[in-house]
């Protein structure tokens, strides 16, 4: 019997999945079925088919068979990898991790959506072949309260503590 509910939910947290199934409709030319997707998902989780067969109440050779029939071919196709044997189920997310788009370089909490940042260009200069360019950044970063609560000395501004001592 099938597990209710999504066998899979690490696949949400390290990959942008929107965006690898547009992706791959791309590749397919139409969209992905909901049981392309569950394997999809089983392999981002680095399940072997055997062990998305067992997790789902399927039959182990049927999902390799779906498997190679469909979401190899479309991410072979996706990663300009077309020619090339799979000699392993293991390929499939080091292909989809090297073309770079899919996986998440950092949680969401930190992009820069988040920060608050200052950037000044506050002199150029050209002298011997060279261009020195300097700057001023300031990103401000917002602190989880609980971090505050567990380290209250370091709450508010104390950029200045270290100057008081000269």
């Amino acid at each position: 019997m099938a597990p209710t509910g999504d066998p899979f939910p690490q696949a949400a947290m390290h990959w942008d999945l929107d965006t690898l199934y547009a992706d791959l409709t791309e590749a397919k030319g139409k969209p992905l079925t909901p049981t392309e997707k569950l394997h999809l998902r089983g392999l981002l989780c680095g399940c072997s088919p055997s062990k998305i067969a067992q997790t789902l109440g399927k039959n182990c050779k049927g999902v390799e068979t779906d498997l190679c029939a469909t979401l190899y071919r479309y991410v072979k196709s996706l990663v300009g990898k077309g020619n090339e044997k799979i000699y392993s189920w293991r390929n499939i997310t080091s292909w989809l991790e090297e073309a770079g788009s899919t996986s998440h370089q950092a949680p969401k909490s930190a992009s820069p959506k988040s920060l608050n940042e200052k950037f000044n260009i506050t002199n150029i200069n050209c002298e011997s072949n060279q261009i020195t360019i300097e700057v001023f950044l300031q990103i401000t970063i917002p602190v989880p309260s609980e971090l505050l609560r567990q380290n209250p000395d370091k709450s508010g501004d104390n950029s200045h503590k270290g100057m008081e001592q000269n």
